[in-house]
């Protein structure tokens, strides 16, 4: 309920949702998008969601740990199929028709992937690498029908934590190659390109400046000449997190401060040709309406963007 209240406060007109289980009949988005509206939240009459690599089993070794059919040996982690999939509810309707997934993509096919090794061989193994998909969630391109025969450009992805694994880095470089599959797909890879009204949004799981990763790939995303960065930050005085030095205010999520503590992971990048009129994150004060429902709804804060489209 505390994310329905948080839905409601915000109330975007499109919401995309990270870390959502997927079913076959949607019908847990759809009691969820039926939770907002009565929160007196907005209504969203469409929703959409399709199988993400989360739980998706490959019968192999993807770790390397001699063991099969555990959750970081499917092609996205997960301990069922479906755990913690991508999701959209709308007030408008989506152009199905125009829906790219490339969420099938295999890692190796990526043009300049830094692939992990171990002593000089491919890790886990080559028959592995071979088999696995770059999306550890998804990778979609979703078109939205607005009114006066206008439409917009969904790209919304859910990067793998860039931790977790060993020195081969097998997590770092599949994070910094599932954020550059942008910079490819917007050059032309991989078909059909939208030239305007698009936004790029989504959970990358990197901070450009604070926590564990490489940095190059969000920076030369955000630096990017087709999108723009309205930085949104958080309301009011933000403290500051021990070792890091980026600002603190563009911060969207809360974890622990014995883990990773406050870092900037989730982005709105809309095109260059949009006019941004407001960004901003939930994360309402202490003692302000609306903390502790944005508490209770977990560690991410919501990200928001107004924009007016040409």
């Amino acid at each position: 309920m505390a994310f329905a209240n948080v839905v409601a406060q915000v109330s975007p007109d499109i919401l995309v949702l990270q870390g959502v289980d997927y079913d076959h009949g949607r019908v847990a988005l759809k009691a969820l998008r039926d939770v907002i509206a009565k929160a007196e939240g907005p209504h969203y009459p469409h929703i959409f969601a399709v199988r993400p690599n989360t739980g998706m089993a490959t019968g192999l070794d993807m770790d390397g740990d001699g063991r099969l059919g555990r959750s970081r040996d499917k092609q996205g982690f997960g301990r069922f199929a479906g755990q913690a999939g991508m999701a959209i509810l709308s007030r408008w309707p989506f152009n199905r028709r125009g829906f790219q997934d490339y969420s099938d993509l295999r890692w190796v096919d990526l043009p300049s992937a830094i692939l992990p090794k171990a002593l000089g061989a491919p890790f886990p193994s080559a028959k592995a690498l071979k088999a696995q998909r770059l999306s550890s969630v998804g990778h979609w391109v979703l078109p939205v029908e607005l009114p006066d025969s206008k439409s917009l450009t969904l790209m919304t992805f859910h990067a793998t934590p860039p931790v977790f694994d060993g020195p081969e880095d097998r997590n770092g470089r599949r994070n910094h190659d599932e954020i550059l599959f942008w910079l490819r797909f917007l050059d032309g890879e991989f078909g059909p390109v939208p030239n305007r009204r698009f936004v790029l949004l989504g959970d990358a799981n990197l901070d450009p400046v604070d926590g564990d990763g490489r940095k190059s790939a969000i920076a030369r995303l955000l630096s990017d000449h087709r999108l723009q960065d309205p930085r949104p930050k958080r309301p009011g005085p933000a403290r500051q997190g021990r070792g890091n030095s980026g600002d603190p205010a563009l911060d969207t999520v809360a974890w622990p401060k014995d883990g990773p503590g406050h870092l900037r992971v989730q982005y709105i990048l809309p095109s260059e040709d949009i006019q941004v009129e407001e960004a901003g994150i939930h994360w309402p004060l202490a003692g302000a309406a609306g903390f502790h429902d944005a508490e209770l709804a977990g560690p991410h804060r919501m990200v928001w963007t107004d924009i007016t489209l040409p």
